[in-house]
């Protein structure tokens, strides 16, 4: 079952329009991915630091798989100095409310 992803960053200061232009053209890689049916990235009005992609994958597996090949491989180096804190990453299912 499909299931969201949050995943939140905080850009140096300064450094959110080089973050945002790395996801520009790092998530082409991404929505190619096996099991991965969106992403889109979100600025906090108020906060323009704060970041937010939300992501819709397929499996838990599938997100698996891609988080360890952004881990090795796949790794974004770009994003070295442009984002001020570790990123929070959280796991959504689906409720019938």
């Amino acid at each position: 079952m499909s299931f969201h992803v949050t995943l939140e960053l905080t850009a140096a200061e300064g450094k959110a329009d080089e973050l945002l232009a790395v996801f520009k053209k790092i998530l082409p890689d991404t929505r190619a991915r096996q099991g991965c049916e969106f992403v889109t990235v979100h600025q906090d009005q108020e906060n323009p630091n704060q970041i937010v992609l939300i992501e819709r994958w397929a499996t838990r597996e599938d997100d698996d798989a891609y988080r360890a090949w952004r881990a090795g491989d796949g790794k974004v180096t770009e994003m070295a100095g442009l984002v001020a804190a570790a990123p929070v990453i959280r796991y959504f299912d689906d409720v019938d409310a």
